[in-house]
């Protein structure tokens, strides 16, 4: 039941471990995520640019009016993509440290229960009761995690699919607003 050395410094370097694990996931989150805004800065600052120049030629208001509607339904569209794009690296990242996490609980379990095992094994006569209560107890608190843990992936996942709906339902009210604008400008 005694903690050795080597259990404690095998311990610290898993924690270290750990952390480092999940200070490289945050980085690589942080890396995706500036290339993205590099990225997406970069094509807007082109097409703007262009979309500008398009519009500064327009010969006659009508065909001004007719060029801005064309050129919003391609703006939304990457605005959702982007935003698509920024909730993926989250959902990757929030993923990548749940799955840690998950292992930590585990080991932490699997520690306990060795621990129990030990001290039952030295415990004196009679103190079956109480351990079985502490298994029983940690039992339950291992299932209410898991409740818990699932619920917060199904509501996750709910949270997706109307996310999903709600930027498909956006793109498609603009273009169909883009091409009524179009046509009124015809």
């Amino acid at each position: 039941m005694y903690t050795t050395p080597e259990q404690f410094a095998a311990s610290g370097k898993a924690n270290i471990e750990a952390a480092l694990t999940v200070a490289n996931a945050a980085f690589a989150s942080v890396e995706r995520l500036a290339a993205l805004n590099l990225n997406t800065a970069r094509t807007l600052l082109e097409e703007s640019i262009a979309n500008t120049k398009a519009l500064l030629s327009a010969k006659d208001a009508q065909e001004f009016v007719s060029l801005q509607a064309a050129l919003a339904q391609p703006m939304v569209e990457k605005a959702v993509a982007y935003n698509r794009s920024v909730y993926e690296i989250a959902t990757q990242s929030q993923e990548e440290v749940s799955k840690l996490f998950e292992a930590q609980v585990a080991e932490l379990n699997k520690s306990v229960a060795e621990a129990l095992d030990k001290a039952a094994k030295s415990a004196p006569a009679g103190s079956d009761v109480a351990v079985a209560a502490v298994k029983s107890a940690i039992a339950a608190a291992n299932s209410a995690y898991d409740s818990v843990n699932k619920a917060a992936k199904q509501v996750a996942e709910i949270a997706e699919a109307n996310v999903t709906a709600a930027t498909n339902a956006t793109v498609k009210v603009v273009g169909t607003a883009s091409k009524a604008a179009s046509k009124k400008a015809a």
